[in-house]
């Protein structure tokens, strides 16, 4: 789990891309790809390291008009158990 301060990043092999076969965005890294759908996409975005786990989510309810910080939190801890995301600080 991360932390709500954790400034998460992506590991530094993967990168997003948009699949035009699918339409879709992807997150490539050298074991495989990940199909996203619009809010994973999205909270990988902001994934940069500079931006905390509560930021992210601060955004993203902002857009969506609802508290999203438990989906956030758990999408996350999600990629740092398959080591694709980790804490830039």
């Amino acid at each position: 789990m991360m932390e709500p301060n954790a400034r998460p990043k992506l590991w530094r092999l993967a990168r997003l891309e948009f699949d035009p076969v699918r339409n879709r965005r992807v997150l490539l890294y050298p074991e495989g790809a990940m199909l996203l759908n619009d809010t994973g996409a999205e909270v990988l975005a902001l994934c940069d390291g500079t931006r905390t786990v509560d930021d992210i989510a601060a955004a993203l309810g902002a857009k969506y008009h609802a508290d999203v910080s438990a989906d956030v939190s758990a999408y996350l801890a999600q990629l740092v158990d398959r080591q694709l995301v980790h804490d830039a600080t």
